[in-house]
């Protein structure tokens, strides 16, 4: 697999999911992560926090995008901490900051934010989200990546009493794989992405 990061600024949204160093660790597919990066509209000059980063494959097409901007990764687990940087090294993005500790700890002392992925919350969602909040950019959005009703539910009510904007659109991926000399489908998780915006 190519190394260059001249050939992976070509390849995003979308890098394969068998390019990333992945161990055991949730990683957010790759239609899930191209409809989430197109919802948090980024630009080369963005500033973007990946909370519950995982593996870091958003975080990673994020810095390739905002390749004059800034990318901060959030991950609290030893194992996924390790995957990020094997894979920042992979695709050679300097741009990209690991913190290896729990949101909302460490958000305080960043700049201001353009775009906000929220994919893990450890079970303090509604405390992260405020913090986001106050960190964020007029204009700036909070993209939200819910695989239960729960999350769902919580990030709506927050929005409604936050009085934020917001759109919720739900990626069902089912791939195509090759069993003997057959072909099944086979579904993901369906995934629910939740943009919060300022109105």
């Amino acid at each position: 697999m190519k190394e260059n990061k001249s050939y992976w600024l070509r390849q995003v949204p979308g890098i394969p999911d068998d390019c990333f160093h992945r161990g055991k660790v949730p990683m957010t597919k790759e239609e899930v992560r191209v409809v989430t990066l197109a919802k948090g509209k980024l630009f080369p000059e963005a500033i973007v926090y990946d909370i519950g980063a995982g593996t870091g494959s958003l975080s990673i097409e994020a810095a390739l995008l905002a390749y004059e901007g800034q990318v901060w990764a959030f991950e609290r687990k030893p194992e996924a901490v390790e995957l990020i940087k094997k894979n920042r090294d992979f695709f050679q993005v300097d741009n990209l900051h690991i913190l290896a500790q729990e949101a909302p700890a460490g958000l305080a002392d960043l700049p201001e934010a353009d775009v906000i992925f929220l994919g893990g919350s450890g079970g303090r969602l509604g405390e992260i989200l405020e913090f986001c909040l106050l960190k964020l950019k007029p204009q700036g959005r909070i993209v939200v990546n819910a695989i239960t009703n729960e999350t769902l539910q919580r990030t709506l009510d927050f929005s409604q009493a936050q009085d934020l904007a917001y759109e919720v659109v739900t990626v069902a991926v089912t791939r195509m794989e090759k069993i003997g000399s057959y072909h099944m489908w086979k579904g993901l998780n369906p995934v629910q992405i939740i943009t919060l915006t300022r109105k």
